[in-house]
């Protein structure tokens, strides 16, 4: 018995379950440790690459990144569903580079190019096809890449599939008309694509380019590597999955499965409940009274009600800049610009995929070939879109003063801000007929009461300081009618479109003149009064005063964001005039002793001016 007393005192007692979890949750955090000090260096990346990312600034990788970059370079199919702004354009463009980047031994020979990217709109074309130039640009390596967008004349896409290029940035519709037309062969694309990519894929069929997918797949081969890149998970991204991939990797971060990940933990969501009359006053008084951060990005459902708020804003001095399908694309690109550079703060943007304007368009293609050129309604760009991956830099606040029709319609618009873990905040109006579909949307995050994402009620806002805007807001909001609506809508038009065409040439030679072509002009025929730009103090209660003061001592601590590439724009133009249109013969006026001016016309008059002076 005492052998048996003296055995048992070293044996370990059997760990509880809750040192279990706590020796778990250890490990975990040391892989995550370990993962989060990786390095580019360590994801297998060729020397050129991780050269343009230091001279890029890109510091360590994004967790997307650091998975999915080492299976795509292995040529494995991957699936990879991560949040806006978590890094997914780089995830899939410096393996897709570096695995196209010329041999040693010399090109292949191609007769289609070797690389699809594919993405739901030209915004987001452009975007992704400035990134990959600017990298094969550092990388120093010859890479011919190429974007196609809707709408080009058939020479200039013949010009640019010529040689052909090795990685082609389009949209699914682009990609069909070059193969109706014949500009890209089947056969072609069979022997030479390696590696397609379908960004935003979740809002490839979502927007109608399920059979221009169609036609394309009959051409890509069972040795190209597929990859899908996804912000939500929904049935068309299974569709697709099925349609174009073979025996994907779909990647399963804890970031990317769980719920309350869907929008960044830096995002504060917020809510108003208000009826659809006084949406103009409460967005009013956020802006006004400096209760939201600059810069805001506000999303309305129709062309209309964007021109609106606009007009709106307006009267009380707010400036602001508005983005539709309507715009040229030169224009749209260009707004996108000044508001990534700081140059206004505020862009109401209408969100399409929300409204059946496009439909309506389609649908009465015959009606308005009847009709006079002055009653029919502008074409609306099918391939806009400016919640579908669009990089929109700095933006603090996102207002919906529409809420949107669906649940990963809130994801995408939320998305615009907190983007690479940055911090955002947004703010939704929602009217009693919105409720349903706020309702919708608060299930979808899985609110609950440990939920990060829950959206609170915006506190900020006093009644007191609402109703003490009421009379002012509902004597404008009746000045902006339907018939100023319709004029600025098409005075607005018909001045982007001469800013994009007439001068698009003189922009491509003169490209700082860009900065002296404002989006944000006034379009009110009467100046605003006095009056209505600013808030006397004494309608402001103590509440509100604080909450203004809060908001101001964070935009300082957060720095100026603004760009001075408009205040010193003047300057730079005057000196890069064109000196033989700036010559003049006549010299310039020089003072004399006596501090008289004195106009000279060279060198030798002046000079005779000065002794006759003397004498």
């Amino acid at each position: 018995m005492a052998k048996k007393n003296k055995q048992k005192p070293p044996q370990d007692p059997k760990p509880s379950q809750e040192e279990e979890k706590k020796q778990v949750e250890r490990k975990e955090e040391e892989v995550e440790d370990e993962e989060e000090e990786k390095s580019f260096d360590d994801l297998g990346l060729d020397h050129r690459l991780l050269r343009a990312l230091i001279k890029k600034d890109v510091g360590k990788p994004f967790p997307i990144q650091r998975v999915a970059i080492p299976l795509i370079l292995q040529g494995k199919d991957v699936v990879a569903q991560a949040r806006t702004g978590t890094g997914k354009t780089f995830a899939y463009l410096l393996p897709l580079l570096q695995k196209l980047f010329p041999s040693d031994s010399g090109s292949k020979s191609r007769l289609a190019p070797g690389g699809f990217i594919l993405v739901p709109s030209r915004e987001l074309c452009q975007q992704v096809y400035k990134e990959a130039v600017s990298l094969v640009e550092l990388c120093r390596v010859q890479l011919k890449i190429v974007q196609l967008t809707g709408g080009m004349p058939a020479s200039d896409l013949r010009a640019a599939l010529a040689g052909p290029p090795d990685i082609l940035v389009t949209t699914p519709k682009c990609i069909r008309d070059c193969l109706a037309a014949g500009l890209l062969q089947p056969a072609s694309i069979s022997e030479s694509l390696e590696i397609l990519v379908l960004d935003e894929a979740d809002l490839l069929l979502q927007f109608g380019f399920g059979d221009d997918l169609k036609a394309l797949t009959p051409a890509i081969p069972r040795s190209c590597q597929c990859l899908l890149m996804s912000a939500t998970s929904s049935p068309d991204v299974d569709q697709l999955k099925k349609l174009i991939l073979h025996n994907p990797f779909v990647l399963t971060l804890s970031e990317v499965d769980v719920k309350d990940e869907v929008i960044s933990k830096n995002v504060q969501q917020f809510w108003i409940s208000c009826c659809a009359s006084d949406k103009l006053l409460y967005v009013l008084a956020l802006l006004k009274l400096e209760l939201v951060l600059k810069k805001v990005l506000i999303f309305t459902n129709t062309i209309g009600a964007g021109f609106r708020l606009k007009l709106f804003f307006e009267k009380f001095g707010i400036r602001s800049a508005i983005l539709n399908a309507e715009l040229p694309q030169n224009s749209r690109l260009h707004i996108l610009e000044e508001f990534n550079a700081g140059l206004f703060d505020y862009l109401i943007a209408t969100d399409d995929s929300q409204t059946k304007e496009k439909e309506q368009v389609n649908r009465d293609k015959d009606m308005d070939s009847r009709k006079s050129r002055k009653g029919a309604k502008p074409k609306i760009d099918s391939e806009f879109g400016v919640v579908r991956g669009i990089d929109f830099k700095n933006v603090y606040t996102v207002i919906n003063f529409d809420m949107p029709s669906s649940a990963s319609g809130y994801v995408h618009r939320i998305g615009r801000t907190g983007r690479a873990y940055s911090a955002g905040a947004s703010v939704s109006l929602v009217s009693p007929d919105e409720m349903e579909i706020f309702e919708e949307i608060k299930s979808f995050l899985g609110e609950d009461d440990i939920c990060t994402n829950t959206i609170m009620p915006f506190s900020l806002l006093t009644k007191d300081a609402v109703e003490s805007l009421r009379y002012r807001a509902e004597d404008v909001a009746r000045s902006v009618t339907r018939v100023a609506v319709r004029e600025s809508r098409a005075q607005d038009l018909r001045n982007e479109i001469l800013n994009s065409e007439k001068l698009k040439s003189h922009f491509e030679v003169n490209p700082r003149d860009l900065d002296l072509l404002k989006h944000d002009k006034v379009l009110s025929k009467e100046p605003p009064a006095p009056h209505l730009r600013d808030v006397p103090d004494y309608l402001l209660d103590q509440k509100t005063r604080d909450a203004s003061k809060m908001v101001k001592l964070t935009r300082a601590a957060m720095g100026d964001n603004k760009s001075s590439r408009r205040q010193g724009a003047k300057k730079r133009f005057r000196k890069s005039r064109d000196p033989l249109k700036s010559f003049s013969a006549e010299a310039p006026k020089r003072v004399g002793k006596d501090g008289v001016k004195g106009e000279g016309k060279g060198l030798d008059y002046t000079h005779k001016s000065k002794k006759q002076k003397a004498v």
